[in-house]
């Protein structure tokens, strides 16, 4: 997925809490993130110059996909993102 396309799909996400999963082309998750609204959170990957730190580049570069799943607060996105984390182990996440 471009750039572009990824910052298409970030715009359509919800103002909510949740988490946000990036996976590559075989749907693997490459790193898990919260964010108190998945919109802007997301699409921050995405606008203004490129990211100064370079594992982000590296991880959009390897990205394929995004996706979220919603929570009922920043609590339980904060919880959701450490429970996930622990059992999927992202490659982004160890780094």
């Amino acid at each position: 997925m471009s750039r572009e396309a990824f910052k298409d799909k970030a715009a359509s996400f919800p103002k909510s809490p949740g988490v946000y999963l990036f996976k590559d082309d075989k749907g693997r998750v490459l790193y898990i993130g919260k964010a108190k609204s998945l919109r802007d959170r997301v699409g921050s990957y995405f606008s203004g110059p490129i990211h100064a730190d370079a594992w982000i580049g590296r991880m959009l570069d390897a990205a394929a996909d995004v996706e979220f799943l919603l929570t009922g607060s920043e609590v339980e996105a904060l919880l959701l993102e450490n429970r996930l984390i622990k059992d999927i182990q992202p490659k982004f996440n160890r780094l």
